[in-house]
């Protein structure tokens, strides 16, 4: 599938239509679905209905927008009106919300096409999109293996090409880590860039919406879209959003160079050799380029894990409160008394991941415990962003591993969650402290499976993150590589 840029230029030309875009694209889906399972909820009624305006709009001579007429997929956890939003969960399996997000009111604004929601981990829960209640979704460089998550059904669908760019969620990593897994470029913006409104909540101090894209500059431009300042969202920042596709040159600043540290706590244990093979001689290019790079410590990112998954649920076993059977969502009809009805539906509508997170959450925040582990994991918190904003005071970029390994095997870890936290080890601490970061592929492992490279901006510096990742994309093949299934 083409670029948007390329694909805008078919639409303005009359050599497509937004229409047939659409038809082709659903077409895809429909080809590829069976294997790769990235879809919950396909729109074709509605998709169809808004290429018919955009073809409509270029019949009478208007000019239109970079994202009109561009097929885009959406994590099933940002409410659309009158479109199911399950969350990937039994608890919301008939839940139709009647208000729409902000990130996808926006895109339908700009003539974006919505073609469906897709499949992610419960409630955003999880780190392979194994957890969703509805399907397991298949990672399309090898079927056997997960995409990552929770946004594993939008980083697929990108990377099957059943979708130009996709909308996803990252709580600890769930843009970044199925983005390296996947192949495709992941951005989590700044926290409070991006509108919160109508993403139903995990973690509320941790969640940012975020785009995909199979190249920097889709993601760039998907990012301009949705940025901004929103009236409905208390955290929103008061933040001009350019556009940000003025910032991708393909060569590094002559005049001062940009000196890049490389973070050695990301380095050590824990980190496949391939891994680090691979994002080493990736940083070399960046040095090829122009960068000055150097080593930098963050000493307290490795407590950044075991901080977020207090933290995490913590805020989840708050957040998931309100699916009690009464106000909304799934009830269960077996019960005799009101509390009966609580426990009963809570217990058939949660999976086993979210049960964890509640009861881990729910004990941090109990009498006697608050203090000894979530005011701790808070305090761990600020110490982590006081480690990213002294490295910032001598570089202006930030590189890691956006994941210790590479996509493994379905099922592999499943029943060891400890092992499954591990996945998140080098992009919880981003969160955390509210950074912008992107994964950019750069490379393979002999397994021939993707592998991602970590940037990580100061605040509000997204300008600054992909310019570099657009240089490094445009010096090296790795956004050409395609899974064999696309």
């Amino acid at each position: 599938m083409a670029s948007i840029r390329e694909l805008h230029q078919q639409l303005v030309n009359k050599e497509r239509s937004a229409q047939e875009l659409t038809r082709d694209t659903l077409e895809r889906i429909e080809a590829v679905e069976p294997k790769v399972h990235s879809f919950l909820h396909l729109m074709s009624d509605e998709a169809q209905t808004a290429a018919q305006q955009v073809d409509d709009k270029i019949a009478s001579g208007e000019s239109i927008a970079p994202l009109e007429g561009i097929p885009i997929a959406v994590k099933d956890n940002l409410c659309m009106t009158g479109v199911p939003t399950t969350c990937g969960s039994r608890i919301l399996e008939n839940f139709v919300p009647p208000y729409e997000s902000t990130v996808t009111r926006r895109i339908k604004e700009t003539g974006g096409i919505v073609m469906g929601k897709t499949n992610l981990d419960e409630f955003a829960m999880g780190s392979s999109t194994e957890n969703s209640a509805y399907t397991v979704t298949n990672n399309p460089w090898d079927l056997s293996r997960v995409p990552g998550g929770s946004s594993g059904g939008s980083a697929a669908a990108v990377a099957a090409e059943e979708s130009v760019v996709a909308l996803g969620s990252d709580t600890g990593g769930s843009i970044r880590q199925p983005a390296s897994f996947c192949g495709v470029v992941g951005l989590k913006p700044t926290y409070g860039l991006v509108s919160r409104f109508g993403l139903v909540a995990f973690a509320s101090s941790l969640d940012q919406i975020g785009p995909f894209g199979r190249t920097v500059e889709d993601t760039a431009i998907l990012l301009s879209a949705i940025a901004g300042r929103d009236p409905a969202d208390s955290t929103s920042l008061e933040a001009d959003v350019p556009d940000y596709t003025q910032y991708l040159n393909p060569e590094l600043p002559k005049d001062k160079k940009l000196k890049i540290g490389i973070i050695t706590e990301t380095f050590r244990e824990g980190l496949s050799e391939e891994v680090k093979t691979t994002v080493q001689n990736a940083i070399k290019e960046l040095e090829n380029l122009g960068a000055e790079v150097v080593e930098i410590s963050c000493p307290r990112f490795r407590y950044g894990l075991p901080a977020y998954y207090i933290i995490a649920p913590s805020e989840a076993s708050s957040n998931l409160a309100r699916y009690d059977g009464v106000r909304y969502g799934q009830r269960s009809e077996q019960a005799d008394n009101l509390l009966s009805m609580y426990t009963k539906t809570r217990a058939e509508g949660f999976g086993e991941e979210v049960k964890r997170r509640i009861m881990v959450g729910t004990y941090t925040l109990s009498a006697g415990y608050y203090d000894a582990y979530y005011l701790k994991a808070q305090k761990v918190r600020t110490l982590i962003k006081q480690d990213f904003e002294k490295a910032f005071e001598s570089v202006d970029l930030l590189v890691s591993p956006t994941a210790p390994m590479t996509a493994f095997q379905t099922g592999e870890k499943t029943d060891d969650p400890l092992s499954m936290y591990l996945s998140d080890l080098t992009t919880v601490p981003v969160n955390l402290a509210g950074l912008p970061a992107i994964n950019v592929p750069c490379g393979f492992d002999s397994n021939g499976l993707p592998v991602g490279m970590q940037l990580i901006g100061n605040v509000l510096r997204e300008d600054q993150l992909l310019h570099t990742a657009y240089a490094y994309e445009q010096a090296t093949q790795w956004h050409q590589q395609k899974p064999e299934i696309a």
